[in-house]
């Protein structure tokens, strides 16, 4: 994965465009190829040799091509170290002039001592040249003044949790973005598991790296450095953020408290996140809904739109309601925070329910004459 953003070419007078740049080049090359069929160096022939300038006048349009992309700091350490090494070189050609007789193998010892000093001096000073303060001369490398560059080292499990990629697009995260080659390893390993869960989280994980990329504004640079002797990757981690003098982002609480053990400084989504929550005070009134049964009797649980567990008191008998509660406390841990709260059941509104009057309606009847008792007679019996 590359960096998003693109290294612009300076011109080289002022008003010089790509186009300009180009057709110089080009005449470069032309004006060496010439040069090489005109004098024919090494007794080539007029063809070879222009082929060979040809070779050399784009060798050196390389050369120029990456030297553009150098800073000036590691221009002038490659140049010390160049002349030292060329020093150290003529030093030792003196030894082997005095101690080897003349001849082939004295000449191609010189001119291996002369190589390879000069080689190694030329990448140890371009390697150290970022050690230069060349503010301290003024000057023209006055301007030289880089800001220390900041590294943001990915944990695996801050990159699939995803909300990096939210914080990134929002501008919030500077400096460069270092994803280690063993990250990247270990992600691939969890999107081919053969547990169908791992593998989503896995695969969410490389969406979220590609997402990352996309970004214009952000930086990413994938590293190789690992460290073989150390099996865990959190371990790791915390070598590479002392490499780099970066810090690690996180969601992992274990490598939180590790790392800042061993004195790295570590970013935590979750403590960004419980930042980022509406502060709620002990007295204040909020109104949720009561989702499940609390651990203690007689409790209801809710939650906020955050995820915020919200424990009340007295909600049992409500759940499944939204009702005011009134909050008590405020519990904050690492691991997010918990507020605890009562409900009033006189502040809920209620419905008297009065028994039920059963009107039965009966039909007046006439009241004829009296009937007279009919008396059973005596042989009836």
């Amino acid at each position: 994965m590359a960096g998003a953003g693109a290294v612009g070419v300076c011109p080289l007078f002022p008003g010089e465009g790509p186009m300009d740049l180009v057709v110089i080049r080009l005449l470069f090359v032309v004006l060496v190829t010439v040069t090489c069929y005109l004098l024919q160096p090494f007794g080539l022939s007029p063809t070879y040799a222009a082929g060979v300038g040809a070779l050399v006048g784009l060798a050196i349009i390389v050369f120029e091509w990456r030297l553009r992309l150098v800073s000036l700091k590691r221009l002038i350490g490659a140049a010390i170290g160049s002349v030292l090494g060329i020093v150290g070189a003529y030093l030792f050609a003196l030894v082997i002039r005095n101690s080897i007789p003349p001849g082939p193998t004295q000449s191609f010892l010189q001119i291996l001592v002369m190589a390879l000093m000069a080689y190694v001096g030329l990448v140890v000073g371009a390697n150290k040249g970022e050690l230069l303060n060349l503010t301290a001369l003024g000057g023209i490398f006055g301007g030289e003044k880089q800001a220390k560059r900041s590294y943001k080292i990915l944990d695996t499990s801050v990159i699939i949790d995803g909300r990096i990629a939210d914080i990134a697009e929002t501008g919030f995260l500077d400096g460069i973005i270092v994803i280690p080659q063993f990250v990247l390893r270990e992600l691939q390993l969890v999107a081919d598991s053969a547990d169908s869960l791992k593998r989503n989280r896995g695969r969410r994980g490389l969406d979220i790296l590609q997402r990352l990329q996309k970004v214009a504004f952000v930086e990413i640079e994938i590293v190789e450095d690992d460290f073989p002797a150390l099996r865990e990757v959190d371990l790791k981690l915390i070598e590479l953020a002392k490499l780099y003098e970066g810090k690690i982002i996180t969601n992992d609480f274990n490598l939180n408290k590790v790392a800042q053990l061993q004195g790295v400084e570590v970013l935590n989504i979750n403590e960004l996140a419980n930042s980022l929550k509406p502060i709620v005070l002990p007295g204040e009134s909020m109104k949720v809904f009561i989702l499940k049964e609390g651990k203690e009797y007689n409790q209801g649980v809710a939650y906020l739109d955050d995820g915020t567990m919200v424990v009340v008191d007295n909600a049992r008998k409500v759940i499944g309601k939204t009702i005011d509660v009134s909050v008590t406390s405020v519990l904050q841990t690492t691991a997010g925070k918990m507020i605890f709260g009562k409900w009033d059941e006189r502040s809920m509104p209620r419905t008297e329910t009065r028994p039920a009057v059963v009107v039965t309606t009966v039909a007046a009847v006439p009241n004829p004459e009296p009937k007279k008792p009919i008396l059973a007679d005596s042989s009836a019996e």
